[in-house]
């Protein structure tokens, strides 16, 4: 039986591997073959790649040095980040939230059959991601160092110990992440917020790497002097990987009990953990009086509701609008720096005026909440067609929605452009229309391409929003746009000046609006009725 349940686990592990979520069936065998070959490469060649050569940048000078140590500690904690964080969620999934639980615990299977093989799902992801990394930490270290036996036990013995720590702390915040979740009012909007803050600490390492990395290879011996002095159990950790038999005794020793303590735990506790609703804190129920809107008011309300409530939605289609108020916000703060950095750019101060408001464009072009806007109804679809509205108000409750996550911090990044270039009040005023103009044009094709090429059979909103051909030429055609403004600006500027260009862009753009709208307010309204 037990041997069934780990099958099970493992099918649920790579199930997209071999299911068609989007088609709701099974895949061919070349197909999932490919998935398989594609993830392989993905996982050892990108990933392993990637931690491959940062290993081989820091290996040699730290082992010259003679703080092998050093170089296992730092690879480690890449190893229990990368570790954590990638099986964290699955933790959280498939052992106290997933969907079988009460179907399991009523078959006649042992309790502990049913946890061990939740267990070895949760390790076995957590050993995937660390491995990435300590495989390529030991390899390259063989290499360079060539250690003696010790030093090979060592390293290989440290690399199974990473896995299990791995495992321990994706119960543990796992079973944090699972009683949080009960309590969060308006949990989409923070994962929104924790993704935004994860993508932000993501770029500024990416950005920084390699300036941390020289520094802490010139500053090696003075942070490991520091570590020794403050933080021995590091200094133990990384001596268990250089083949310290001492070290590797308590290492072992600690992850052992600690291991065992986790295991004790949720042997204990995993019946009233699998079988834990996630019911809210309730609400005391205060009479208020409803307020009457507008049909264009409660539908563009409808669209917003929809859009608060999918992380998914908003992190794939509304990445624009937190990058625009960023941008906005460091052209306040550098704007000194930029206008130095510029002046020495063979560029007139208006010429950099129209290219910072093409940047803006670009910047809104990563908003797309049209393009998969009428798939999202999918299955409800039927409420939207009996509402005693036209279909040509719910459609514009669709672009409004667009233009009112877009334009707001568009206007603030464009006023912060101006503020700081400071161009000629009719210059100004172009740039400011422009994006706008620009946005209106994005968000109608969207809709044009969304209701040409509908999704209403997804299983989850993710098929709707990010596996779409619709969503993909929607996006590409706002950059291909924003691009062919950039070479125009390029080209043509000289010949016509600030002012012309730009208010030639504009008629374009706001003439290809104009048939769009039109098109959605004839043909796309039928399109959507029988949909």
């Amino acid at each position: 039986m037990l041997k069934i349940l780990l099958r099970k686990q493992l099918y649920e592990l790579n199930s997209s591997l071999f299911y068609d979520s989007k088609k709701g069936k099974t895949r061919s065998k070349a197909s999932a073959v490919l998935l398989i070959v594609l993830y392989a490469l993905l996982m050892v060649v990108v990933i392993g790649g990637i931690f491959t050569c940062l290993a081989v940048s820091i290996c040699k000078p730290f082992v010259g040095m003679g703080l092998d140590w050093l170089y296992f500690d730092i690879m480690t904690l890449m190893a229990l980040f990368l570790g954590v964080f990638g099986s964290v969620f699955n933790t959280y999934s498939s052992l106290y939230k997933a969907k079988d639980n009460d179907l399991m615990l009523s078959l006649p299977i042992p309790t502990k059959y049913v946890l061990i093989s939740r267990l070895t799902g949760v390790y076995l992801m957590g050993l995937m991601f660390s491995a990435v990394v300590m495989l390529p930490t030991v390899i390259v270290y063989f290499v360079i160092a060539q250690p003696a036996f010790s030093g090979v036990v060592g390293a290989l013995l440290l690399t199974v110990l990473v896995s299990v720590f791995v495992f321990i702390l994706s119960c543990l915040l796992g079973w944090v992440v699972a009683k949080i979740s009960v309590r969060l009012k308006s949990k989409s909007l923070i994962i929104v917020i924790l993704s935004l803050v994860f993508f932000g600490l993501y770029y500024f390492v990416c950005f920084n790497a390699y300036e941390l990395l020289q520094e802490l290879i010139v500053n090696a011996l003075t942070v490991g002097d520091k570590i020794m002095d403050s933080a021995y159990v590091l200094y133990i950790i990384g001596d268990c990987g250089r083949g310290g038999v001492l070290s590797m005794l308590y290492v072992t020793l600690a992850v052992g009990i600690l291991f065992i303590i986790t295991y004790r735990i949720l042997a204990r506790n995993f019946i009233k953990i699998a079988t834990t609703s996630d019911r809210a804190a309730r609400r005391e129920y205060r009479a208020q009086t409803a307020k009457m809107r507008s049909a264009s008011s409660a539908l563009l309300h409808r669209e917003l509701s929809r859009f608060l409530a999918s992380p998914t939605y908003m992190l794939n289609c509304a990445l624009g609008t937190p990058i625009l108020i960023i941008a906005g916000a460091l052209l306040l703060i550098k704007g000194p720096d930029l206008i130095e950095l510029v002046g020495m750019l063979p560029f007139s101060d208006d010429s950099l005026t129209v290219m910072m408001a093409i940047g803006i464009c670009i910047i809104a072009a990563l908003n797309d909440l049209t393009a998969p806007s009428v798939s999202l109804e999918g299955k409800n679809l039927w409420i939207a067609q009996s509402l005693p509205v036209s279909p040509r108000e719910v459609l514009h409750a669709k672009l409004r929605l667009h233009m009112l996550l877009t334009v707001t911090p568009e206007l603030f990044c464009s006023v912060c452009v101006c503020i700081t270039f400071r161009p000629d009040f009719v210059t100004g005023l172009l740039c400011v229309a422009l994006p706008i103009v620009f946005t209106l044009f994005i968000a109608a094709f969207g809709l044009v391409i969304n209701l040409k090429n509908p999704n209403l059979n997804w299983q989850t909103e993710a098929v709707a929003v990010k596996q779409s051909i619709g969503v993909l030429i929607a996006m590409l055609g706002g950059f291909v746009i924003a691009a062919v403004l950039g070479v125009g600006c390029y080209l043509l500027y000289s010949k016509l000046g600030s002012i012309a260009f730009l208010a030639i862009a504009i008629a374009v753009l706001g003439i290809l609006a104009a048939l769009e709208l039109k098109w959605i307010n004839t043909r796309g309204s039928e399109i959507f009725r029988y949909l």
